[in-house]
């Protein structure tokens, strides 16, 4: 019995080595080097590229508020309303001083005088119908000028006026002429009504196939209004050809 036994745990150890004598064991794979970067999804924003820096615009030159030349502009604004502008240079303020004596600038004032001159041709300083000083500052070089008098012509001294009450011109301004503040009083004396333009009017406008639109235009509007009374009348508004 115990010699069976041992038969058959032999029988089993060789069935056993003979099932395994073949196999060799399974070689290791490598393993992945462990990543730096946490085990999820990294999204990327998308920003739109910055585009260059645009440098700004350059500011436009500034116009000079002087040029150094001695002017004296006039201008009507409105029927009542004048408007000045001028510049005067060192030179006359100098030469003023070596005339008048030094220190006679601040001495004396500067004024507008206003002068008005309708209807004079050459103006001499002296003939005008009337004048009016406007007194004004030293730091000014334009000036608002109330008239009150449409449809007249003014011309303006820049000057100045002495401790002794003398007026010293210094620019003369051009004449200006203040706009009329109603309707023109010219009316013509007669109307002169051209049959030729009555002919235009049919022709292109009504067509020369539509009689009857003529004879409807002549009776609303009339003879007497077109001008046509006592006109020799034309064969074509007669006969309607």
């Amino acid at each position: 019995m115990l010699g069976l036994g041992i038969l058959i745990l032999a029988l089993g150890f060789w069935l056993w080595f003979t099932k395994h004598r073949g196999e060799k064991p399974a070689p290791e794979l490598p393993q992945p080097a462990p990543s730096s970067l946490p085990d999820m999804e990294i999204g990327t924003e998308i920003v739109p590229p910055i585009p260059a820096k645009i440098p700004a615009p350059s500011p436009p030159p500034e116009l000079p508020r002087r040029y150094g030349e001695d002017r004296l502009v006039l201008l009507a604004r409105d029927p009542y309303w004048l408007f000045a502008y001028w510049e005067l240079s060192a030179t006359k303020q100098e030469k003023f001083e070596e005339i008048h004596g030094s220190g006679s600038w601040k001495a004396s004032r500067p004024v507008l005088r206003l002068y008005d001159v309708t209807g004079i041709e050459d103006f001499q300083g002296y003939n005008a119908h009337y004048f009016v000083d406007i007194p004004i500052n030293d730091e000014a070089d334009n000036w608002y000028i109330e008239v009150g008098k449409p449809n007249r012509t003014f011309c303006v001294d820049l000057g100045r006026i002495l401790p002794s009450g003398t007026f010293v011109p210094l620019l003369r301004s051009n004449p200006a002429h203040t706009p009329r503040a109603s309707l023109s009083e010219c009316l013509d004396e007669e109307w002169l009504w051209l049959e030729e333009i009555y002919r235009s009017l049919y022709k292109y406008q009504f067509g020369l196939g539509s009689p009857l639109i003529l004879e409807e235009l002549k009776a609303r509007l009339g003879r007497e209004k077109l001008g046509l009374e006592g006109a020799s009348p034309a064969p074509w508004m007669e006969g309607g050809k």
